[in-house]
């Protein structure tokens, strides 16, 4: 049976089976959710703020656990959308805005732009940089850095 969650802030409803996580959700809406583990719960690409009905949902397993204490922006209402089955009515989801660093295809090209949105960390979801700021020449190297990083750190969970 079909249950209906509220994503904020877009303010739009979708029909989502009974036992499939949220994630599920939020590709049904083409937002811009990545599935760098593949909804293993080993990243933090999908991660979402829960505003309302927290006990609709699966409890947190200890995978889902382990990824959110890295997380810098988590708190008591995260979850990994990849995880969180939806059981009951009355889900309210807040996605996050930001762009992954793993979602950009050229980072040279942002080279003396303003970033549009944050572009965030793929694994620990923190602000590499802030909307608004100015992209720097060092703060390309440190996004090239972040996207060898997690390359390596996805290749090397992919044999677990």
């Amino acid at each position: 049976m079909a249950k209906i969650v509220k994503l904020d802030p877009i303010n739009q409803e979708v029909s989502v089976q009974t036992n499939d996580n949220l994630l599920c959700a939020l590709l049904a809406n083409e937002l811009n959710v990545l599935e760098e583990c593949g909804g293993r719960g080993m990243c933090s690409t999908c991660h979402v703020y829960i505003t309302a009905g927290m006990d609709s949902l699966s409890p947190v397993n200890r995978r889902e656990m382990r990824t959110l204490e890295v997380i810098t922006t988590a708190n008591k209402f995260s979850r990994l959308a990849c995880q969180a089955r939806v059981l009951k009515e009355g889900v309210v989801v807040e996605v996050p805005s930001g762009m992954y660093v793993s979602q950009i295809d050229n980072i040279e090209d942002l080279i003396g732009r303003r970033a549009e949105e944050n572009i965030l960390h793929p694994l620990t979801g923190t602000v590499l940089v802030e909307a608004g700021k100015l992209v720097t020449r060092s703060m390309i190297t440190k996004l090239k850095d972040t996207k060898v990083e997690v390359s390596e750190y996805m290749s090397k969970t992919q044999d677990i």
